[in-house]
């Protein structure tokens, strides 16, 4: 692919919020935000966890340690872009993200959990489908 010139598009997500939109990529620092919404998710992370949770690491790509795995799947866009919306909204609010890559089934995983925990539902548009959680259920039936 590098000799080709081919690159891969970065994964994002935007999440609307008073009005004002914010976008997120994996492992961004740049949001004003970035230490709350990290604080949020490890939270969040911790909590799922107590719920049964598990990292689904089959879904990193690249030749690395499982720990480093976990830590790069904690990361991604639409991950921040949720703990982001759930500091920033109200506990009854439904949380809208738009992600321009297909989400992957640990974000899928997580997305559930955040539904069921938070009470919370959750839209969430990769480009595929519409994935609504809610009472930690998918929309998709698990079928993305």
């Amino acid at each position: 692919m590098k000799n080709r010139g081919a690159e891969k598009n970065p994964g994002w997500s935007y999440i609307e919020v008073d009005g004002q939109v914010h976008s997120f990529v994996a492992n961004d620092h740049a949001h004003e935000s970035a230490e709350e919404v990290y604080k949020k998710l490890e939270e969040i992370t911790r909590s799922a966890r107590q719920q049964g949770y598990v990292p689904g690491t089959e879904w990193v790509l690249h030749n690395i340690e499982e720990e480093e795995k976990e830590d790069s799947l904690g990361s991604h866009s639409e991950k921040l872009a949720l703990a982001f919306g759930l500091i920033s909204t109200s506990p009854n609010m439904t949380i809208r993200i738009v992600k321009n890559l297909r989400v992957c089934g640990d974000c899928h995983s997580m997305m559930k959990y955040v539904s069921k925990m938070s009470q919370r539902e959750i839209v969430l548009r990769d480009i595929k489908r519409f994935h609504h959680f809610k009472h930690g259920m998918c929309s998709c039936g698990d079928y993305w």
